[in-house]
């Protein structure tokens, strides 16, 4: 299994963001893109790709399956499609680092084929959950194990998978993407009903690839045994990854501060609903839809006083991995702020409720953690110290803009897994004004 290598930050207080700002591809539309280019009939032309360790880790894996890939340490990247029935079995497990998304979709696309692989990763990943993926392939015929509901992960190869009329108890995009690559080998036609609207970057690609799917009101269907014709990717800047400069220029931006070239899938775009209703000043100027049909825009912000608002949990599944700076901003926001219904936050690659309680603590904020979210008070200056990030990148990453609003330095430590998302983020948050240095 992988273990990244310790590695801290240390950000001093206070300065301010200026200028503009890009930000590296989007991480779930690189996995995605390198997935369904390995299923596909011919060759996958992918540009915008995320380089960092969780898609290459991947890449790794789909290379391992036979798939072969080029290009994979820039953004232009070309994958020769082995076809629905072109995979061959791995030599060894699959380890795929610390990247949750590859290994629940990963799930979904190797359930239906003729061998069987074994996936792993790293200590962060091998206490996650993954009952919730293999409980709706198993009704679809997969034969999946668990340790104790986490990896390793054994799937025993089952051709000619059925197709399964499922209702998604919580919304997910993970478990709806892996029950469709399961569903492109199964007999019959899958239909799956979302709660609520979750991420829809799967829906949007199985069609760029050619495949028919049917949306009626909640609820999506897609045929069993189409093909994939190999297409070409355009892989927008990464909404998430811009979120931590949408807010740092919310907090602290000299003048307009503009994040250009960003996707704006609406299904991940919640952020800037709760930022607006705490009173910040957004504007998105669209650019147009990249080839795999995410729309595109550039986001400029300025600094504005922000109020505490109480979520609408509507917004919550659309903002699902931008929580982290979203509490960052709630922190310097006058008033309280409540967030309910983010039980999904207990599962990622920390508790990041109790991760995010945690650090926000340090700094002095007073808060409430709730089993579901939290309830705290904002601040008009945030103290400084000493935060565990747990290795999650995005906690890392948003107590890294925390400091804008600090008295103090803020030093966050077991920052390495920041290169799964956001590989160079200390050199963009430089170049955008934080006094952050890597120790």
């Amino acid at each position: 299994m992988s273990e990244p290598r310790p590695a801290r930050y240390r950000v001093d207080p206070g300065g301010s963001v200026a200028g503009s700002v890009t930000v590296p591809g989007d991480k779930s539309i690189s996995h995605r893109a390198l997935m369904l280019g390995a299923l596909a009939e011919g060759t996958t032309a992918i540009t915008g790709f995320l380089a960092g360790e969780d898609c290459l880790g991947t890449a790794r894996a789909l290379e391992a399956l036979g798939v072969r890939i080029e290009g994979l340490r820039g953004t232009q990247v070309r994958v020769h499609g082995a076809g629905g029935a072109g995979l061959q079995p791995a030599a060894g497990p699959l380890d795929l680092g610390n990247a949750g998304t590859a290994m629940r979709l990963m799930m979904g696309l190797l359930a239906p084929q003729r061998f069987s692989s074994t996936l792993v990763g790293d200590r962060s990943l091998m206490r996650r959950p993954m009952e919730r993926v293999a409980a709706p392939l198993r009704l679809m015929g997969a034969q999946i194990r668990t340790h104790e509901g986490c990896p390793p992960v054994q799937i025993t190869g089952t051709p000619g998978l059925h197709a399964i009329d499922y209702a998604l108890p919580v919304a997910s995009a993970q478990v709806k993407s892996a029950i469709l690559l399961a569903g492109l080998g199964a007999r019959g036609r899958t239909r799956i009903t979302e709660p609520v609207p979750s991420r829809d970057h799967t829906e949007r690609m199985l069609r760029t690839f050619g495949v028919e799917l049917q949306q009626e009101g909640r609820s999506l269907s897609m045929a069993g045994g189409q093909p994939l014709n190999a297409s070409q990717v355009a892989v927008p800047a990464d909404f998430s990854s811009a979120a931590f400069f949408i807010v740092a220029g919310c907090l602290a931006a000299s003048g307009p501060f503009v994040i250009s070239n960003v996707g704006i899938n609406p299904t991940r775009t919640g952020l800037l609903d709760m930022l607006r209703l705490m009173g910040a000043d957004i504007r998105v100027h669209p650019r147009g839809a990249a080839a795999a049909a995410e729309p595109v825009a550039d986001i400029e912000v300025r600094a504005a006083a922000l109020h505490g608002i109480s979520v609408p949990e509507a917004l919550v599944p659309l903002a699902i991995d931008e929580f982290p700076v979203f509490f960052v901003a709630a922190a310097c926001a006058e008033g309280e702020t409540v967030v309910r219904g983010a039980h999904e936050l207990r599962v990622k690659e920390s508790d990041r409720l109790a991760t995010t309680a945690a650090g926000l603590a340090a700094l002095g904020i007073e808060h409430e953690l709730l089993p579901d979210g939290m309830r705290l008070r904002g601040a008009r200056a945030l103290g400084g110290g000493h935060i565990d990030s747990h290795g999650d990148h995005r906690i890392a990453m948003a107590f890294a803009v925390a400091a804008l609003k600090a008295r103090e330095p803020i030093e966050i430590d077991d920052v390495a897994n920041v290169a799964t998302s956001f590989p160079g983020f200390v050199g963009t948050a430089r170049a955008a004004g934080l006094q952050i240095r890597e120790l």
